[in-house]
């Protein structure tokens, strides 16, 4: 015998996945919207995170006269974008930049870098970032060490749709977040969540099916992940070594090129770069004439480094297991001649990164199953049809989850697609603020323009510069 659920479609029209009629509804119509009234309303929204979209998310909100608190779990603002912060970036100051950010910059005297350059991630932290986060309204507002362990209703699991104490349906009650802050574990209680916290802490693995490799996940520290800072900190770790890049995209090539430059500084060393593409042609196709002059130049320095032979290539490679060896690692993987197997001294994965949901294990979510992002987003920014330069417009509707006021938002809404712009995050949290506060009109008009592949829209920095984040081979302009 099958009971009659207690659902409230009016708070949450979309809970059970597979309703496209409903959804399609949603999303064109903004005041198809799920409430954020009752026991809920008069607290402050929750922001997690406090990198380039978190703090122009509280900035945004302050606008609209609401309460705003963000929580970092790093020891600064920016903590991801700390660990890339020796990378030039593609896009120029005037894409990286904020408005409603910028709005409080200006009373306290800052003064705006140039507009047409591009920032490196510690020229971004230290020129922008920091003097922002400074700003009283923001400083009072932020909370660094404390890590958000888990999100969910209050009284509720994901499972259960009324609290059968007070009777209020769950879009009424508040969220519940359970920190780790140096004083001890703590809860919040918020409005609304806005889940800025990026992908960049969680790699994805060497494996080439999208798992960690036999035995990757028992060497911890072993492999260096993302972008090292081969030519500074990391230096000496790299200096003289047989290292093995592994990964197709920009973050690759970097660091493939920097231990390059390594290579000639100190007159030792090999590069041996893995691949899981069919040819390393792949990579080159389309990149030279790139809208970006520094990314163009970026293909170009590569392709050279690969033609004259400074670099061993290794393609196709599908990893499959990596062994700690007395002097080093071994790579075993797959090849178009049957298995082979790699000695090297030091290993960089860089294969991208993927969203970690773990902490919204008890939020209703209705994700893409491939992209990991908002179902109604995901075809709008899918890697194998779209540049960031193609994204179409989107805000606040495209982003709506089926728990009412819950938004993942920045580089976690694109979920496993690479191709974000710090641009479109500033322009979702603008949407959403516009929402939360009432006005759905602005939360519909002002929501992100794509840019024109053929402007250069991102700018870009001076010949020679590098990326900071994967992108896919393709000429329209994907400035990460």
């Amino acid at each position: 015998m099958q009971t009659k659920r207690t659902d409230d479609r009016s708070i949450h029209p979309v809970d059970r996945p597979g309703i496209d009629d409903t959804r399609s509804r949603e999303v064109a119509d903004p005041q198809f919207a799920p409430r954020l009234d009752g026991l809920a309303g008069e607290r402050p929204v929750a922001v997690i995170g406090a990198g380039p979209v978190g703090l122009a998310a509280a900035a945004h909100l302050l606008e609209r006269g609401l309460e705003p608190v963000i929580f970092e779990a790093g020891e600064r603002v920016a903590a991801s974008v700390a660990t890339w912060a020796h990378v030039p970036m593609f896009s120029a100051w005037r894409t990286n930049l904020d408005d409603a950010a910028v709005r409080l910059l200006e009373p306290t005297g800052w003064t705006a870098p140039d507009l047409d350059a591009a920032p490196t991630g510690g020229e971004l932290i230290a020129r922008y970032l920091e003097p922002l986060a400074a700003v009283p309204a923001l400083a009072s507002r932020l909370r660094l060490r404390s890590r958000v362990l888990a999100v969910g209703r209050q009284g509720l699991d994901k499972l259960r749709d009324r609290d059968g104490v007070s009777g209020a349906s769950r879009g009424e009650l508040p969220f519940v977040l359970d920190l780790e802050t140096p004083a001890g574990p703590e809860r919040f209680a918020a409005r609304a969540v806005l889940d800025a916290s990026g992908t960049w802490a969680s790699p994805a693995p060497l494996g080439g099916d999208g798992r960690p490799a036999m035995g990757e996940s028992s060497l911890g520290g072993r492999l260096a992940t993302g972008l090292p800072d081969v030519l500074g900190v990391e230096r000496d770790r790299f200096a003289g070594r047989r290292t093995a890049v592994i990964g197709a995209g920009h973050s690759a090539v970097h660091a493939v090129l920097d231990l390059l430059r390594l290579r000639a500084e100190t007159g030792a060393g090999e590069v041996v770069w893995i691949l899981r593409k069919a040819s390393v042609d792949e990579v080159f196709r389309g990149r030279e004439d790139d809208a970006l002059r520094g990314r163009g130049r970026l293909a170009t320095r590569i392709r050279k480094a690969v033609e004259e032979g400074d670099v061993e290539v290794v393609t196709p490679f599908v990893a499959e297991e990596i062994r700690r060896a007395a002097e080093g690692l071994d790579l075993v993987g797959r090849t178009d001649v049957g298995v082979r197997h790699l000695h090297v001294d030091e290993a960089i994965v860089a294969t991208g990164t993927r969203p970690d949901l773990g902490m919204l294990r008890e939020v209703r979510l209705d994700l893409d199953p491939a992209v990991e992002a908002p179902r109604a987003l995901a075809p709008l920014i899918d890697p194998n049809v779209h540049s960031c330069g193609s994204v179409p417009a989107h805000g606040e509707a495209e982003l709506r989850q089926p728990e009412a006021g819950f938004y993942l938002v920045g580089m976690k809404s694109y979920g496993r697609a690479p191709t974000f712009l710090l641009r479109t995050g500033y322009g979702q949290v603008r949407s959403i603020a516009a929402f939360l506060s009432g006005d759905l009109e602005a939360a519909r008009t002002r929501a992100v323009a794509p840019f024109a592949a053929d402007a250069g829209p991102c700018g870009g920095p001076p010949a020679g510069a590098s990326a900071s984040c994967e992108a896919p081979t393709r000429s329209a302009a994907i400035c990460c």
